[in-house]
């Protein structure tokens, strides 16, 4: 039994000074969550009540493809993540015990999963396999914000399945895509996939489930038939008029001019007319990345084209090789040319590798060798087949990996053949943070008021306010009306505090139940039952007789 005098629901009238995010302020303010330290957050009843329900959606979907549930530990050997090559990772959080044995916290479980179906997998016959748990996970996280959205500590499900070969894994890709596109849709959120890095996974191939919402830290570029994280989007960028052709590079005397807008301020042309010099070390290598002055490198994608991380190149390491800081260009530079596919065949002003100067009308291909890569970040109105991209923020809420061999080979995860050969696992793994979907939900359906729920996840699906005090035949009714709701199947959150109807709806609007049933002196007379569904705050009524049948007849109704 579920009754607000008895409940500890916190509601708060303000939101914390520090609170940026919409879902961070009605969380706390709607009682569902509390603070402990930066990063630090506990999720209280009714809070814990809307995550639950978010798992077991997950749960019941997972087990609809296959998956075996298990739990693995949060505290892990540091051996694993050392043979796997993570251990150095800055946001694994590493810790000695008592015997000086290195350890550390677990922020996702792909060693200590590899580690187990190593020594249990013997033959082709024991796979396919698909196992997965619900997880806390620690996180060093720098810059924690948004409550619930970049913590330190936060609960995942993360499943793993293991094949023979690329053939299985991809049956099983697709079965986790199936199961997360059901998983979504039962959770009512607005969202879409989109193709995505794979990061520290490793692997070759990803995907991110993603919640549209002005709080979200991701940039999804979409287009007709075309959705991608910006950090790996591809498109075609918007044309530039270059200056006439010359026929070999000309100097243009620049002094002092080292930003791009100066330079085509001072030569007449647009930014990006000109081409920007990025030079960097990768490898232990220097490398002059080069692309339109109006672009943007992305980074990401840069250390993909390089297959290897890699870091800015100081003014010592290049100025004797190439030229001085600010002046620097293709011609005559010495040292291996990335260019981005985003520079089309033309004229382009570029540094002359010496102080004060530029240079008009250099070609690529004609005047410098060059690699072509795609390494710029695409920007609103660029265009993926004739239609223009558009950029919107969004919640990473789930993501899924073609992991391959990455974690098989480090950690010996092998199988025995048809003909008795030993073969590698082939790996999958696929992630949803249950805390981000509710703040998700938060961001997508909440309004002036306070939340909305969807109706699946929400922490109760009716509230029930009794205005009548006790003793009195209202209240005899709400009594009456709680249990039968109950019998109905319905949850329900009864509020039989001895406040006034101002602040029992205020609470009831902040806390977002879908639908909320009024009972009061009114009722007796009208005959009927005040309701109110909470999304776009709609009145309704439901009769005396039968009320609890109408009211879950109602809710069933309602997204």
């Amino acid at each position: 039994m579920t009754r607000l005098s008895g409940y500890l629901l916190p509601t708060e009238k303000q939101a914390p000074a520090d609170a940026e995010a919409l879902s961070h302020k009605l969380l706390v303010r709607a009682g569902m969550i509390r603070q402990v330290g930066a990063g630090l957050w506990t999720w209280m009843p009714a809070g814990w009540r809307v995550h639950r329900r978010i798992v077991q959606i997950i749960r019941e979907e997972m087990d609809a493809i296959g998956g075996q549930e298990l739990l693995m530990p949060v505290l892990h050997p540091a051996e694993l993540w050392q043979r796997s090559g993570r251990y150095a990772i800055p946001e694994l959080l590493k810790l000695k015990d008592r015997k000086g044995a290195d350890l550390v916290l677990a922020m996702t479980h792909e060693e200590n999963i590899t580690f187990h179906v190593a020594s249990i997998v013997r033959s082709y016959r024991d796979l396919p396999l698909i196992l997965y748990h619900f997880q806390t996970k620690e996180r060093d996280e720098p810059r924690p914000r948004a409550a619930v959205l970049r913590t330190r500590e936060f609960i995942m499900k993360d499943s793993y399945t293991f094949d023979r070969d690329r053939e299985g894994l991809d049956a099983s890709y697709e079965k986790h895509v199936g199961a997360y596109n059901r998983i979504f849709d039962r959770l009512g959120l607005e969202w879409y996939s989109v193709e995505s890095d794979v990061g520290m996974m490793g692997g070759f191939g990803a995907h991110e489930f993603m919640a549209p919402c002005p709080a979200g830290e991701d940039e999804v570029a979409l287009a007709p038939g075309y959705a991608a994280n910006v950090e790996i989007a591809s498109a075609q960028p918007q044309p530039v008029e270059l200056p006439p052709a010359l026929p070999a590079p000309e100097p243009a005397e620049t002094p002092g001019l080292v930003t791009v807008a100066a330079v085509a301020g001072e030569l007449g042309v647009p930014a990006g007319a000109l081409l920007k010099a990025y030079p960097v070390i990768a490898g232990g290598e220097l490398k002059l990345v080069m692309l339109r002055g109006d672009h943007r490198v992305n980074d990401i994608k840069l250390r993909n084209a390089l297959g290897a991380e890699f870091r800015p190149a100081q003014a010592a390491e290049f100025e004797d090789r190439i030229g001085p800081a600010g002046y620097i260009g293709p011609v005559g530079a010495g040292v291996p040319i990335l260019l981005d596919e985003g520079v089309a065949p033309g004229g382009y002003v570029t540094g002359a590798n010496r102080p004060d100067a530029h240079l008009r009308g250099v070609e690529p291909g004609r005047d410098f060798a060059h690699e072509r890569v795609d390494i710029r970040t695409v920007e609103a109105g660029d265009t993926v087949g004739g239609h223009a991209i558009r950029i919107e923020p969004a919640i990473e809420a789930g993501n899924i990996f073609k992991l391959g061999t990455r974690f098989s080979e480090p950690l010996g995860a092998t199988y025995l053949d048809e003909a008795g050969s030993e073969q590698l696992i082939w790996m999958g793994c696929y992630g949803l943070g249950p805390a981000r979907i509710a703040a998700a939900a938060v961001e997508q359906f909440a309004d002036e008021h306070g939340i909305a729920w969807p109706r699946s996840i929400a922490p109760f699906d009716v509230e029930l306010v009794g205005l009548g005090r006790d003793g009195t035949e209202e209240r005899a009714l709400a009594e009456r009306l709680y249990g039968e709701l109950r019998e109905a199947g319905l949850d329900v959150l009864y509020d039989d505090r001895d406040l006034g109807p101002g602040a029992k709806f205020a609470d009831a609007e902040l806390l977002g139940v879908p639908l909320r049933l009024t009972v009061g002196r009114r009722t007796l007379e009208a005959g009927e039952i005040e309701a109110q569904v909470r999304r776009a705050r709609e009145q309704r009524s439901v009769p005396l007789d039968g009320a609890a049948d109408a009211a879950a007849d109602l809710w069933r109704s309602l997204p």
